[in-house]
């Protein structure tokens, strides 16, 4: 693994993980009273942009790093509109 791939993987190891402890939270709380629906919806469309970028690079931790935040960013906006 050169340089670039291991600081790529660590950077989508990282901003992915990150976003664990609000999928979590929603996920078991069903509370979505804090999030914005404008925000999620800029960033879902934003993660499905890089999930696209990474596909066309094939640079698959970018790809797969946004596979995963992805379908969690997603299942957040569902449940937004769901339960608001």
């Amino acid at each position: 693994m050169t340089l670039t791939d291991f600081i790529g993987t660590l950077a989508a190891v990282l901003t992915t993980a990150s976003f664990l402890p609000q999928a979590w939270h929603t996920f078991t709380t069903k509370d979505v009273s804090g999030i914005s629906l404008g925000m999620y919806s800029v960033f879902t469309t934003g993660v499905a942009g890089w999930l696209v970028y990474g596909l066309l690079l094939e640079a698959w931790p970018i790809v797969i790093a946004n596979v995963i935040t992805l379908a969690l960013a997603a299942a957040i906006l569902v449940m937004k509109l769901r339960y608001r």
